[in-house]
């Protein structure tokens, strides 16, 4: 089982975030917030093998009891992961974190432009980022950290210096988004109002290939669509879900899945949905082709057999896509994409569907 952890509070909304967060809440509902996570990690049937803490900002809440509650569960995780915003990077917060068990650090720094970050609300300049990756790499050798391409105004020099920068500190992981037009955020108003205007795919899809590139030539391995480690340093908690496993999902905001549940946490509890066991099968199986592991068909037969109907058909489709480039095709059963194939995996998997 791998346990998915969300703290809902930010210091302030950054303008093109459409997740659970809350800015300005008092300490009292944060403090809340933590005993709802303490009685709900204490109601874990096992002690989890990796243990992911998002948001949101977990820092802002008193993490402590949540530790020890994870303590009381049993053996350590293998893999326990914590999101920081780089004002969040301080030596006191770093040592609490190192003795709570916390043996990952995934630092949200998004740009090394000032103009950028400014516009973004990050609430924190280049230097302030690169200051605090280097104090987290002080004390957790498996760091890594966040960009986000695609950034409206971001000129390809601009974005060269971002990657350029962020190589520069050796991270032992890297996540390069797209960046996502999210309704009801405050970029979304900016560019209905036409004070924005955001970069067209193809743009987009060239920073990307820049970082890609960079990153490849630094070491730094693609293995999933926006993922990027060297190698023994790739995410296990989200390798663990795109292979289908179990996650639970504890505080609001938190997704979950477990068997044929779907859980999202809601502030007062959990709204549930259950899902059929073929749909279930499908959502499970077809995450590998995020993954520079694509699909192995002869595995999914074997894992899922109510997919195995489908694998005939799912077989010639993808095969079909070896010629322009889209898969590569290792052997008769297995399919991975290509640089191509990872711009266009949605594409690919709807035509699963």
């Amino acid at each position: 089982m791998n346990l998915y952890v969300h703290f809902p509070f930010c210091r302030s909304r950054c303008a093109y975030c459409a997740l659970l967060s809350r800015a300005g809440t008092s300490p009292a509902a944060r403090a809340a917030h933590v005993d709802r996570v303490v009685r709900e990690v204490g109601a874990l049937a096992d002690a989890p093998r990796t243990v992911y803490f998002g948001g949101g900002t977990p820092a802002l809440c008193a993490l402590a009891p949540v530790f020890a509650a994870l303590r009381r569960k049993g053996p350590a995780p293998a893999e326990f992961t914590v999101e920081l915003h780089p004002a969040d990077a301080t030596p006191g917060t770093l040592d609490a974190l190192r003795r709570g068990g916390v043996n990952r650090i995934s630092l949200g720094v998004q740009s090394f432009d000032d103009a950028a970050l400014a516009a973004m609300g990050r609430g924190h300049s280049a230097d302030e980022a690169e200051a605090a990756f280097r104090r987290i790499r002080a004390v957790f050798p498996n760091a890594g950290l966040d960009l986000i391409a695609g950034w409206p105004g971001t000129s390809d020099a601009s974005w060269r210096a971002t990657v350029d920068r962020a190589l520069s500190l050796a991270p032992v992981h890297v996540s390069c988004y797209s960046l996502i037009h999210e309704p009801k955020t405050r970029l979304d108003l900016a560019v209905r109002k036409g004070e924005v205007v955001l970069p067209d795919d193809d743009a987009a899809l060239a920073q990307v290939a820049l970082a890609r590139d960079a990153f490849a030539a630094a070491g730094l391995v693609r293995y999933e669509v926006s993922n990027y480690a060297r190698p023994g340093f790739a995410c296990r908690h989200n390798q663990a879900v795109w292979r289908g496993e179990d996650y639970v999902g504890v505080g609001e905001g938190a997704h979950g899945r477990v068997a044929l549940a779907r859980t999202v946490g809601t502030r007062g509890g959990y709204d549930t949905a259950s899902v059929t066991p073929e749909e279930d099968a499908l959502e499970r199986a077809l995450l590998g082709l995020r993954t520079a592991d694509g699909l192995d068909l002869a595995d999914i037969s074997r894992r899922w057999p109510l997919l195995a109907p489908r694998i005939p058909a799912w077989r010639d489709r993808l095969a079909a896509l070896v010629p322009p480039g889209i898969l590569a095709s290792p052997s008769a059963d297995r399919f991975v994409p290509t640089d191509r194939g990872f711009e266009v995996v949605d594409a690919v998997l709807a035509e699963l569907l």
